[in-house]
């Protein structure tokens, strides 16, 4: 079993590319205080409303029922800021081949997934670490990603890591569609009749986080 200097929790998780996956799977008794949030700062019951929902939004029928769901975006957008969308027509298949494609990337020996870090990669859009700034945050969070800024199909092609990249592209292009909808209600919503379709949707960039399931006593 792998032991590690605990007291520099960086040299082993960042440093070398295995992560807080590595760090769960060295048989660690207790969680390192590298990780854990001071008392004070926690999210406690006094903090959390608990007699609210996040806005769940069906997007079914979207095109017979246009103002209505357009009206609900625009209300959790303004009320919460985020909402969760259901029945948007991006298949199982879809959403099942990309989680499978990112378990095949996590899944990687430390030395390829490091392949792709900062100090790393061959290109600023493709990012792999762990936490956001381990060397200088006071409390590091417990998950790996990876995060993958879209310039175009050739530039995808050369540079994000072949474990994932046509299932990554394949969740783009099909997610594509369900951001330019809800995006043109939001603007609706503004009342903005009309914006260049290339600001409307912007920069595009997927994000994939993995957190390790291992209990941990603390």
């Amino acid at each position: 079993m792998a032991t590690i200097d605990l007291s520099n929790i960086a040299d082993f998780v960042a440093n070398e590319g295995h992560g807080v996956k590595g760090l769960s799977e060295i048989g660690l008794q207790k969680l390192p205080k590298q990780y854990i949030q001071p008392i004070e700062e926690r999210i406690t019951t006094n903090t959390v409303i608990l007699d609210d929902q996040i806005p769940i939004i069906d997007m079914s029928n979207w095109d017979s029922h246009n103002k209505l769901v357009s009206q609900k975006i625009c209300n959790a957008a303004e009320k919460w800021g985020f909402f969760q969308i259901i029945n948007h027509d991006i298949s199982l298949e879809v959403l099942e081949s990309v989680k499978d494609a990112t378990y095949k990337f996590f899944n990687q020996p430390a030395v390829e997934k490091y392949k792709h870090s900062k100090e790393n990669s061959s290109t600023n859009n493709v990012r792999y670490g762990t936490s956001f700034s381990p060397k200088a945050e006071k409390v590091l969070e417990w998950k790996d990603y990876l995060s993958l800024f879209y310039v175009s199909d050739e530039e995808a092609a050369a540079h994000w890591p072949c474990a994932l990249r046509d299932e990554a592209l394949e969740f783009l292009r099909n997610s594509e569609i369900v951001m330019k909808k809800l995006l043109e209600a939001l603007m609706k919503g503004l009342n903005v009749k009309e914006i260049d379709e290339s600001v409307l949707m912007g920069s595009k960039r997927i994000n994939f986080n993995y957190y390790p399931n291992a209990l941990i006593p603390n």
